[in-house]
C-alpha cells in the first residue's frame, strides 16, 4: 500500500500537504512558526484532530527559536493561545500544546536559550508524530477484530492518513480489515459542505487500492435499506468523558441509521482526542464556519442572495448510539466513564515517562 505523509519537517520548515487542493493538485504549504501554522489550521490546509495536534506541536517548536530568553514561558503561552484559537473543537490541539508546556517551564527555570528550547520541542514534536502513527496502527489492529460481519463498511468525513500523522484512525481500522479480507468494499459520504469525503477519503482509498464507492450524505438512508452493511467506522475530534462523540457534521444521522438497522457503529479515538474534563457532549464547543462554504461551490454562488446559513462543522453522537470506542490502548464499550478513564490513564503514564526523559536530557 502507498503511504501518505501529510506532515513533515524539512530543513527547519514545517511542510503540510495542502488538503484544500486535493485531489486535483498535490502540493505543500510551508510554515516557519506559530502564526503561519495557526493560519494553515484555520484555513483547512491541515485538518483532522490528530494532524492538527502534531502540526501545532511543530509550529510552536519552530516559533520557540524567536522567543525572548527572559520571557520564555510568557512567549510560549502567547504562541499557544494563537494556535488554540485556530480550531476550537479538536481537543488534540490543546492536548499537544499542554504536553509540550512542561519543557517550556523547565527551560524558563533553567535560563535556557530559545534555540535550545526550540530543539527540545522539535524533538518532542517528532516523537508525537511517530507515536501518532504507532497509535493509529494499534487502533487498526484492535478495530479490525471487531468487524465480524461480511459486507461493506461505511465511513464519514476523512479519518485517514491526511487527518493524522500518516496512517489513519477510522481509515486505519478499514485498512486493516481490508488486509484481512480484501473482498470488502467501502462507502464514503461526500461530507458536505467541505467535501472531505469526496476530495480526501476517496482519494486515499484509491491510493491504497481499496475499492471505494462515493455517495452524497443524503443517500445514506437508501444505502442502509438496500445493502447489508457490516459496520460504520468513524473518527472523532473530541470524545467527552461519558462517551459522547463530536465528529464531522453528518456523523450523528449515520449513528441513528445504524441503530435503526442493527448495524454496529464504531468510533476510532486515539486517547489524545478523549477529553475527561468535558463531562458530556453538550459541553463540547461546536465550531461554526463561514456561510460561503454552503452558499458557494468551487467559488460559484449556488444559493439565493440574502439566505441565512446554518453551518456547524461538527455534530455530537450520544454515547448510547456508539457500539464501541476503539483506542490504541484497547477497546472500550459498556461503561464509557470507567473505560475511557482507564485507557487515558494508561496513555498518560506512557507519555509521562517520555516527558520525564526529555526533561532530564
Amino acid at each position: 500500500m502507498a503511504e501518505i505523509r501529510p506532515i513533515a519537517l524539512r530543513n527547519g520548515v514545517l511542510e503540510l500537504i495542502d488538503q484544500r487542493r486535493l485531489p486535483s493538485v498535490e502540493t505543500v504549504i510551508r510554515c516557519r512558526g506559530a502564526r503561519e501554522t495557526a493560519r494553515a489550521i484555520n484555513r483547512m490546509v491541515v485538518r483532522g484532530a490528530p494532524a492538527i495536534g502534531v502540526a501545532a506541536a511543530f509550529g510552536i517548536a519552530l516559533e520557540a527559536a524567536r522567543f525572548r530568553k527572559s520571557r520564555l514561558l510568557e512567549d510560549y503561552d502567547a504562541a499557544s493561545s494563537l494556535l488554540l484559537a485556530s480550531r476550537p473543537t479538536a481537543v488534540n490541539l490543546a492536548w499537544a500544546l499542554s504536553c509540550l508546556r512542561p519543557l517550556a517551564v523547565a527551560a524558563a527555570e533553567a535560563g535556557m536559550t530559545p534555540a535550545r528550547l526550540s530543539r527540545r520541542l522539535v524533538s518532542q514534536a517528532r516523537r508525537m508524530l511517530i507515536d501518532d502513527v504507532a497509535a493509529n496502527r494499534a487502533i487498526g489492529e484492535h478495530g479490525a477484530k471487531l468487524i465480524r460481519r461480511r459486507g461493506p463498511l461505511v465511513t464519514h468525513c476523512n479519518a485517514g492518513a491526511l487527518a493524522t500523522a500518516g496512517y489513519g484512525t477510522a481509515v486505519g481500522v478499514i485498512r486493516r480489515a481490508w488486509e484481512l479480507d480484501n473482498s470488502r468494499e467501502v462507502y464514503a459520504g461526500e461530507t458536505r459542505p467541505y467535501l472531505q469525503g469526496s476530495r480526501l477519503t476517496a482519494w486515499e482509498f484509491t491510493k491504497l487500492g481499496i475499492p471505494v464507492t462515493l455517495m452524497t450524505d443524503s443517500m445514506a438512508g437508501r444505502l442502509f435499506q438496500s445493502r447489508a452493511i457490516a459496520a460504520v467506522v468513524v473518527g472523532t475530534d473530541r470524545t467527552a468523558a461519558n462517551g459522547d462523540v463530536a465528529n464531522k457534521v453528518g456523523t450523528y444521522p449515520l449513528a441513528v441509521l445504524a441503530r435503526r438497522h442493527g448495524v454496529p457503529f464504531f468510533v476510532a479515538a486515539p486517547t489524545s482526542s478523549i477529553d475527561l474534563d468535558c463531562p458530556h457532549g453538550d459541553a463540547i464547543p461546536i465550531e461554526e464556519r463561514d456561510a460561503s462554504e454552503v452558499t458557494h461551490v468551487a467559488g460559484r454562488r449556488v444559493a439565493a442572495d440574502g439566505v441565512k446559513v446554518f453551518n456547524p462543522a461538527f455534530d455530537v453522537t450520544p454515547a448510547e448510539l456508539v457500539t464501541a470506542i476503539i483506542t490504541e490502548q484497547g477497546v472500550v464499550r459498556g461503561n464509557y466513564v470507567t473505560g475511557l478513564r482507564r485507557v487515558v490513564s494508561r496513555a498518560q503514564s506512557a507519555r509521562a515517562a517520555v516527558t520525564k526523559a526529555a526533561l532530564s536530557s
